[in-house]
């Protein structure tokens, strides 16, 4: 991949998402005729945390458009753990319903891993659960891949950046992004290295790679001197700043060294989606037993 001077590749996640999206609502459609439904995500949220509001609110207007039915359930802060279970295992049961997602964070009282267990693996469509987070580490295609490590795998696919033999940086190891990711990373051959917040030289890794993913919200972690010259760079942060969307990644800054990267917002934020819509199909298609034509599988 050539680099014009100062002038990076932009990954533009919003352009490809609208590509996918465009060819998801016409298969969506002819196999929801074939099936004599439509295809069916049921979202739950707990409490009233603004950002997660906004989060399902952006999912189930994507499901709209691309012809998923959504089933919205809005739970009081102060729920327990076992009526979360209660009403996952009602929806595990639920014919139309083929995939469930639990907008996470939850509250600290909730228990996090036994409400994600407790949710079917063939209608887990953020790919947390025990069963398909084994599938990804052992390498096995049939499960769920978690949803922003899929949007950032296509999205890099899309572009034609070859992840084979490449240096990998992964700065964050969350259970949501950070470890499912390198272990997706591992699958298509990269050499992975993880940081954390006990890494102890972080410049050392980051200067180091072909490509530095970071997915941490710390704002602007990332700085120019940390990344070398031609890498690509994924920026999976959000935060906010004086009302002002920002990443992991000093952008401006690390643009000018960067032969790829991608922007906040419009950059891996709607890949995430864009896969989420891509697992709800896929769990629907399993489900019915209808095949797909998809030039793009999960």
């Amino acid at each position: 991949m050539e680099k014009v001077m100062n002038s990076p590749l932009i990954l533009d996640g919003k352009k490809i998402s609208e590509k996918i999206r465009g060819e998801l609502r016409s298969n969506i459609s002819e196999a929801s005729r074939e099936a004599g439904r439509e295809p069916g995500l049921a979202v739950i949220l707990v409490g009233s945390d603004p950002a997660s509001e906004i989060y399902v609110r952006n999912k189930i207007k994507a499901c709209e458009k691309v012809g998923i039915r959504s089933f919205s359930y809005k739970l009081a802060e102060g729920i327990r753990t076992e009526e979360i279970i209660e009403l996952i295992s009602e929806l595990n049961a639920k014919e139309e319903v083929d995939g469930i997602l639990v907008q996470l964070p939850l509250p600290p009282h909730i228990d996090q891993k036994e409400v994600i267990s407790a949710i079917s693996p063939s209608k887990d469509v953020d790919g947390f659960h025990p069963e398909n987070m084994g599938r990804l580490l052992g390498g096995i295609e049939e499960g769920f891949v978690p949803c922003t490590p899929l949007g950032i795998d296509i999205l890099l696919g899309e572009y034609g950046i070859e992840l084979k033999g490449m240096d990998v940086t992964v700065v964050g190891a969350g259970f949501i992004v950070g470890r499912p990711l390198s272990a997706l990373l591992l699958r298509r051959n990269a050499t992975v290295t993880v940081c954390h917040i006990h890494t102890k030289d972080l410049a050392k890794f980051t200067s180091q790679a072909d490509m530095v993913i970071s997915a941490t919200g710390v704002p602007h972690l990332i700085k120019s001197d940390m990344v070398r010259e031609g890498a690509v760079v994924i920026d999976v942060g959000i935060s906010r700043i004086g009302g002002k969307i920002v990443g992991d990644v000093e952008f401006e800054s690390v643009s000018k060294k960067a032969s790829a990267i991608t922007p906040v917002p419009g950059g891996v934020g709607p890949m995430t989606v864009t896969a989420l819509l891509m697992n709800t199909f896929k769990a629907f298609r399993i489900r019915t037993g209808i095949q797909s034509t998809s030039t793009i599988n999960p």
